[in-house]
């Protein structure tokens, strides 16, 4: 069997993979098991060397990392260079804060000595998807292994070369071998590595369908899991908005990573009373997107990932419009090579419409029109998907109980675009997911926290 990566802007074929067998995957499994014992007692220093250099190989290979981003998938050069960047920050983050996060922690009993401490589990299977092909991988990665763990990739079909240049760049950075590995599999054979005895935990980044099928096995097994999945981000245009803030701001978060993100702005919740100017506005912001080969400097929006994803875009598009929504910009699959979608908006965009109910994976913005802010709110948690959110207001106050107390999400901005830092939690409720990765939250998310407690010296007679 072979695992192929396709160039989405050209369709060409870029290189073809062998997958790896099931007797090299229980031998990397092996490995990677046997490799626990050493680094779990490296120190933290140590660990920290090697995700330093890590860090430093990501931004001095930068430039080959993005071209690598734009062949596979499509991103963008600059949006490249953007994730190589902010994963070098994420192994820095974590080098330089997770011992301090891992600190035992002292319990006042009656014991002369009780506390808590942060082992690590073993070996964690990484699941990852391929819109940010070295983020999604560094962002679990970088608290894992500096928690002691050990790390098996199983990355999306469509992205191996980054997966493989990533494996690469840790080994080169001194990372032991065994410490990380990737597993070029197909997601057929996602359950029978879950079901091997020597692998402790799973973590997942991808569509709410397959976080449910990970779940299900995982806990089966009774191993512990991290689920980020899908998101349908309600954007909410409040009555006293600085509606040209907003609109710059929801156009943006809907065309990052060409729309292909987990946290882009996509139920764009606007009050009636500026829903006109409003849809104006966005329509001038996407439309002057430069939409183009990822390869050319200028371009903003390159292809989507794959054909069938841009298929399965445009026919949620249409669906929309059959039920009524209205086209203000794009919506037609454009002639030529590769996997393009313009930057499109709808509005108009109610219940029973794919653009409101289900994830749109694409740049295509949906204004969902309202009569006052408390249906904005309503609207905003009338989703299966509770990922991020925003909130945009001049009242900051206001802005802040209502992320604070009013929206079912994993985080809220107010008057910002909502986006991933490793200094703060990151994950998702409801069918986005459970479990947080990112800041101290997520490093201790595959540690044994576990009791001990030291009793008296005993007495002799």
């Amino acid at each position: 069997m072979t695992i192929k990566s396709v160039n989405p802007t050209t369709g060409a074929t870029i290189r073809e993979y062998s997958e790896t067998s099931p007797a090299e995957v229980a031998r990397i499994v092996e490995r990677a098991h046997a490799a626990v014992a050493g680094w779990r007692r490296a120190d933290f220093a140590a660990r920290a060397r090697s995700m330093k250099e890590a860090a430093r190989l990501l931004r001095d290979g930068k430039e080959h990392h993005a071209r690598l981003m734009a062949e596979e998938m499509g991103k963008p050069l600059a949006g490249g260079r953007e994730e190589a960047e902010k994963c070098a920050w994420g192994c820095e983050y974590y080098a330089d804060n997770a011992e301090r996060f891992l600190q035992p922690e002292s319990i006042d009993t009656e014991w002369p000595r009780s506390y808590v401490t942060f082992p690590p589990l073993g070996v964690v299977l990484a699941i990852m998807p391929w819109n940010y092909p070295f983020w999604q991988v560094f962002r679990f990665a970088a608290p894992a292994l500096m928690a002691g763990n050990t790390m098996l990739l199983k990355p999306a079909s469509n992205v191996p070369g980054c997966a493989l240049a990533i494996e690469g760049m840790l080994r080169d950075a001194g990372f032991p071998p065994g410490v990380f590995a990737t597993l070029l599999v197909g997601s057929g054979r996602i359950a029978s590595i879950i079901e091997h005895p020597l692998v402790r935990a799973v973590t997942l980044t991808g569509s709410t369908a397959a976080g449910r099928a990970v779940a299900a096995k995982a806990g089966a097994m009774l191993k512990k899991t991290v689920l980020e999945l899908g998101g349908s981000d309600p954007y909410l245009v409040l009555e006293d908005a600085d509606l040209e803030r907003a609109a710059d701001i929801c156009a943006a978060g809907r065309l990052t990573n060409s729309g292909q993100s987990c946290i882009a702005a996509k139920r764009l919740i606007v009050v009636e009373a500026h829903r006109e100017r409003f849809e104006r506005l966005l329509v001038e912001g996407m439309s002057a997107a430069k939409t183009g080969d990822p390869l050319d400097e200028d371009t903003q929006v390159g292809p989507l990932a794959r054909l069938d994803l841009r298929d399965e875009l445009h026919r949620q598009v249409r669906e929309s419009i059959a039920r009524e929504a209205r086209c203000l910009l794009g919506g037609e699959i454009p002639t030529g090579k590769g996997s393009f979608y313009p930057p499109t908006v709808l509005s108009g965009v109610r219940r029973g419409m794919p653009a409101y109910d289900e994830e749109l994976f694409g740049p295509v913005a949906a204004i969902v029109p309202v009569k006052d802010d408390d249906e904005a709110i309503r609207t905003a948690n009338d989703s299966a998907y509770g990922l991020g959110s925003a909130v945009f207001t001049r009242d900051i106050d206001r802005g802040e109980r209502i992320g604070v107390s009013e929206i079912e999400a994993g985080c809220c901005f107010v008057n910002a675009q909502v986006r991933s830092d490793p200094r703060l939690p990151f994950g998702g409720v409801k069918d986005s997911g459970y479990g947080r990765e990112l800041s101290h939250y997520g490093i201790r998310e595959f540690v044994n926290i576990k009791t001990v407690v030291v009793g008296p010296i005993p007495t002799t007679a």
